[in-house]
């Protein structure tokens, strides 16, 4: 460190994660490059160190951003940082909208909701922390950054998660989204922050399974003239049936269902289980256009067009392989919702939305 930098004013800007599982992981990413947006964005003449961690931060899945407040501002004094900034995956609401962030200049501290801000969380944070911590730190009674300080509506109109802001003069200020768009949005971000990739990969005895049952059908005349004889409707119908049949016997086979109770509202359990549900269709989706693929390349390989045409009794073409491998597709989508019983119960249970596995290799500097 140079004699100049020795003698810039030092600010110590804490990230702390709650719960230690994706929310960890963006704050790792962010941490890695907040320190040269600070200095471009708030100050380049402060020296600003951030301190990135987990733990010792309970998730309030009461959805309550008070109490979520308080712990942050213990962690921020016993920890001496200057601010705080705390990412949560969990849905935060007030007056009935969904929440993006709060602040408290009291106790110079912010948390932020990432599924508020949408499909582009990390896209987002880089415009929105910035402003959160130059708020905080120009709302202190030290008025470390004076020169740097910006007005809510100005981060407001940084982040398009945010439609208005309220609160009162003290700094105590929430950042909430508009009532239709933002529900929309917190879903979808919901479903990004669950990670739809990590459930499609723990479901790899199912698509076996579908994969076997696929492979015995095709050697069956019969299902040949089913696809012939079905519409596009019923094999509409069919494979919906299907598919909501294999996300029903997940969510029940694993006990993926959020229940309300104390320490759980009856509606953030909607919103959990909404969050599961879009999850696991959306899995189950790929894995449903995975299947029809390799059983439509299957079946041009397998079946010849000769023998297709006389078992149906008149000409074929591309469209009469693409029904057969959509009815084949359905049903073995019923077939491997059995192999689905076989999967990893963490595997699939990561797919809950309230289901929070603690990361290895993630360890809070705290504990460093």
């Amino acid at each position: 460190m140079t004699t100049s930098e020795q003698h810039r004013p030092e600010i110590v800007v804490g990230l702390v994660a709650t719960p230690p599982d994706y929310p960890a992981q963006v704050v790792a990413r962010l941490a890695a490059e907040l320190a040269d947006r600070l200095a471009e964005q708030v100050d380049p003449d402060v020296r600003w160190t951030v301190r990135a961690g987990w733990g010792e931060l309970a998730p309030r899945r009461d959805g309550g951003v008070e109490a979520l407040l308080d712990d942050l501002a213990r962690r921020r004094a016993d920890a001496r940082w200057d601010v705080a900034i705390c990412l949560t995956d969990l849905p935060l609401h007030t007056e009935r909208v969904p929440l993006v962030a709060q602040t408290s200049a009291r106790r110079r501290v912010a948390a932020v909701s990432l599924p508020a801000l949408g499909l582009r969380q990390l896209r987002a944070l880089r415009a929105a922390v910035p402003g959160l911590v130059s708020l905080l730190l120009t709302d202190a009674s030290e008025e470390r950054v004076p020169s740097a300080g910006r007005a809510p509506a100005e981060l407001a109109g940084q982040v398009a998660a945010i439609h208005r802001v309220v609160g009162d003069d003290a700094g105590e200020l929430g950042y909430v989204a508009s009532r239709l768009a933002g529900r929309v949005r917190l879903l979808t971000g919901m479903v990004r922050a669950n990670r739809p990739g990590r459930a499609l990969l723990g479901l790899s005895k199912l698509l076996a399974g579908a994969f076997a049952t696929a492979a015995f059908a095709l050697t069956t005349s019969t299902i040949w003239e089913m696809g012939d004889a079905l519409g596009g409707l019923r094999l509409t119908v069919i494979m919906l049936l299907g598919l909501t049949a294999l996300v029903t016997w997940l969510i029940v086979a694993h006990d993926l269902w959020e229940k309300p109770g104390r320490e759980t509202p009856a509606e953030l359990a909607r919103l959990f289980n909404l969050g599961t549900i879009l999850t696991l269709s959306l899995a189950a989706a790929v894995s449903y256009l995975v299947l029809f693929a390799g059983t439509t390349l299957a079946a041009a390989l397998l079946i010849d067009t000769s023998v297709l045409e006389q078992n149906l009794q008149r000409p074929v073409d591309l469209t009469d392989y693409l029904n057969l491998a959509w009815i084949i597709s359905s049903l073995a989508t019923v077939g491997g919702t059995i192999g689905s019983g076989l999967e990893d119960e963490d595997t699939v249970r990561a797919a809950a939305y309230g289901y929070h596995p603690e990361p290895g290799g993630w360890r809070d500097e705290k504990d460093a």
